[in-house]
């Protein structure tokens, strides 16, 4: 490799596929490059983040991203990847969706140019943001096709693995709309060419097809070289795609995916992944992170990925805000959360609610731990208090004629119960 930012993204294993071997020499200068995201839902997941970190590796290294939000490709449905036909998107719900993608793309890629500035007359020079729908939607059918169809070759189009995948199932097959996604992708690209003298496209490796359809048109309409390289697609360690979980994507919208649980996801990978993980997704040195590795801090790197990518996805206040929520499992004292908060951090936590005017008139520990189960009667609780086994909120209780009230909520509604170290309960007020 020549250029910084292939040699950078060799070492941090980013480079699944590039189309011209050419490329290495012409990023040694300044190029413009793009990366597309279809707004089928109001939020990114933690694949598509990958990417964002792509295009904030090229700023980094002097070239010139662009985000493309599909406004128009939205409305098709791309087959890539897909066993049945997409739900087609209302214009309503692609506008709503598109605005709020706009928004969570360009706050996170600022925060990435944050940690390491570009800047312009001293301030943060933003990627900037397209919406294909602004140059496709003018477009008559008649012109698409006679202008960009005539370039493709239908038996061509049938050999990308989007496609061929789709043909192979012969109940489901493929529309001729979905059919003709690749072509509009493609004219994305050739638009991008002619107007912001856009050169490479980057995507998921899945996008191969999509993505070689755009340097072919360009090739033919202008007889001029463009590029595509793609990032590999991440694998758990149990071969499932990476930011799936038990409830679905893993979002990046907080509203979707608590910040908590986001965070638990990342503290959750696999040892043999964490390193590769660090490289992918953080912006750390390749050097540091091989020093890191050395170091045997069960977990620590774990915790140090789920900080960086949390800090990436929701800010450093959240970031700090989740980690000091995690250490409340660990025996610190549960204080300033939400009940959101402490939803996501006891989810697997058992709960009992009770009357918002017994706990306003007081109710007594004792009582309390063994109806909750975490003790078998009043005299176990009375035991397990004297012995120095009862918290409140991760206070040590040892006054057996304790009374819990409303002033011992953790949250606006919650307190939290131990029994020991390890045996939690969640008292919700009703």
């Amino acid at each position: 490799m020549k250029s910084t930012v292939l040699k950078d993204l060799d070492r941090r294993g980013l480079i699944f596929q590039k189309t011209h071997d050419e490329l290495d020499e012409v990023l040694k200068h300044s190029q413009t490059l793009y990366c597309g995201f279809d707004p089928t839902a109001d939020s990114l997941h933690a694949g598509s983040l990958l990417l964002l970190v792509g295009l904030a590796n090229f700023r980094r290294h002097g070239h010139k991203p662009i985000a493309l939000i599909g406004g128009a490709t939205g409305l098709i449905g791309d087959p890539t990847g897909k066993s049945d036909e997409r739900i087609l998107l209302t214009d309503d719900i692609l506008t709503k969706n598109a605005n709020a993608l706009g928004i969570q793309i360009q706050t996170i890629l600022d925060r990435a140019m944050g940690m390491h500035p570009d800047t312009v007359e001293g301030k943060v020079e933003k990627i900037p943001i397209v919406n294909n729908a602004d140059w496709m939607k003018p477009w008559s059918f008649i012109d698409f096709l006679r202008d960009v169809g005539k370039h493709f070759r239908v038996n061509s189009m049938m050999q990308k693995d989007s496609v061929k995948s789709r043909l192979s199932e012969r109940e489901q097959g493929i529309s001729y709309t979905e059919f003709s996604y690749m072509l509009i992708q493609a004219y994305d690209f050739f638009h991008l060419f002619n107007e912001k003298s856009c050169s490479l496209q980057i995507g998921g490796s899945d996008q191969w097809g999509n993505i070689t359809a755009g340097t072919d048109l360009i090739r033919k309409r202008t007889s001029k070289p463009a590029f595509g390289l793609t990032v590999p697609l991440l694998m758990t360690a149990d071969g499932k795609k990476m930011g799936k979980t038990e409830n679905g994507a893993l979002w990046l919208d907080a509203t979707k995916t608590k910040p908590y649980v986001f965070y638990q996801y990342w503290v959750g990978r696999d040892d043999s992944q964490v390193v590769d993980l660090l490289k992918k997704f953080t912006f750390i040195s390749t050097n540091e992170i091989d020093e890191l590795a050395k170091a045997d801090n069960r977990g620590e790197l774990q915790r140090r990925l789920a900080y960086e990518v949390t800090w990436l996805v929701h800010g450093k206040d959240v970031a700090d805000k989740v980690v000091a929520a995690s250490r409340m499992l660990f025996g610190e004292p549960i204080q300033n959360l939400s009940d959101d908060d402490l939803t996501a951090l006891f989810a697997d936590v058992p709960s009992t609610e009770i009357q918002k005017t017994d706990l306003a008139q007081g109710v007594g520990l004792l009582q309390l731990l063994s109806e909750t189960g975490l003790q078998k009667s009043n005299g176990a609780a009375r035991r397990l208090v004297e012995q120095g086994g009862a918290y409140i909120n991760n206070h040590r209780i040892d006054d057996a004629t304790r009374v819990v009230t409303l002033d011992d909520l953790a949250s606006e509604t919650m307190l939290v119960l131990r029994s020991g170290k390890k045996k939690y309960h969640l008292i919700r007020l009703i």
